[in-house]
């Protein structure tokens, strides 16, 4: 666990430091972030209807370097989020858990609002995860999974809150380096191989790769006096799947965040996110976080 924290700030670190350095050399760059943390806390005490007493803590940070010079534009952000809560007699258990970072450079395709593009994304989470109740069993952890995806193609930015990036030519690799997940085919990895009737134990693939086409479409605007919309939505097909029938099945990533700014300190935000990738589960994954708290925008 000390490994990955310290790892992520390292990055966050350095990435303020060099925007930093880079704005005060070059006014093409635009640097910024948003960090975050909310609390919440809730206490019964002879409480008719019933309840459970709960504390919850969750944390964000948001940050962005962008460069955009002549025909050149290079947009690098990371999204970092780490929830607790605490109810009743319960143990503290993880609500929430997040790391992505995306570097995309692009060259302008003459006088048009098209880009010549390259994208690297990367996704994991920091903290073991467990699907509650079941506390004993490990369902992830960082870099189980991980996901990282490289993409060619073309960006069309037609105004600076909104932009759409196509690529029919991207690789994309799921990582599973927990090996007992691995054995067991979580993530989509090929499962340990059977003899005998019997899983050999550390068969199992650490690694999925995939090649396909991939489209992500991001929106953020200040739609009105200290409320910022933002919303990114990721699709991917897999061309090379050994499975026909899956083989038309499309991952979606789609993440939309409401952020109010109530004065300089204190913030409210809604977060939405809708994923569905057949290769975990066949089914539509949800997840929401609203969270009023102390934030700081610069």
């Amino acid at each position: 666990m000390k490994k990955p924290i310290l790892f992520i700030a390292l990055i966050i670190l350095s990435t303020i430091n060099l925007s930093a350095q880079s704005a005060e050399a070059d006014t093409s760059w635009k640097k910024g972030g948003f960090i975050g943390v909310n609390l919440t806390q809730v206490n019964f005490s002879h409480w008719a209807p019933g309840g459970d007493n709960n504390v919850s803590v969750a944390g964000n940070v948001n940050l962005f370097a962008n460069y955009a010079k002549d025909k050149t534009i290079w947009d690098n952000s990371l999204d970092l989020a780490y929830a607790l809560v605490k109810t009743g007699s319960e143990d503290v258990r993880k609500s929430d858990d997040k790391i992505d970072f995306t570097s995309k450079y692009g060259y302008r395709v003459g006088e048009t609002k098209w880009y010549y593009a390259g994208l690297v994304n990367f996704k994991s989470q920091f903290a073991e995860g467990f699907k509650y109740p079941d506390d004993s069993n490990v369902v992830s952890k960082f870099l189980a999974p991980a996901y990282l995806t490289i993409a060619l193609g073309l960006t069309y930015k037609p105004v600076d809150y909104f932009e759409v990036f196509f690529s029919p030519a991207t690789g994309k690799w799921t990582f599973v380096t927990m090996q007992s997940l691995a054995d067991a085919g979580a993530y989509g990895v090929d499962p340990a191989r059977i003899e005998n009737n019997m899983p050999v134990a550390g068969s199992g693939k650490n690694t999925r790769s995939e090649f396909g086409a991939y489209l992500n479409m991001k929106f953020k605007k200040d739609i009105m006096q200290n409320v910022t919309l933002s919303s990114k939505l990721e699709l991917f097909n897999n061309y090379t799947d050994k499975d026909k029938d899956n083989a038309r099945n499309v991952d979606v990533n789609w993440e939309t965040a409401l952020n109010l700014k109530v004065n300089k300190f204190i913030t409210a935000s809604v977060n939405v996110q809708v994923v569905y990738d057949a290769n975990v589960i066949e089914r539509t994954q949800f997840k929401e976080v609203i969270g009023v708290g102390f934030g700081y925008k610069f």
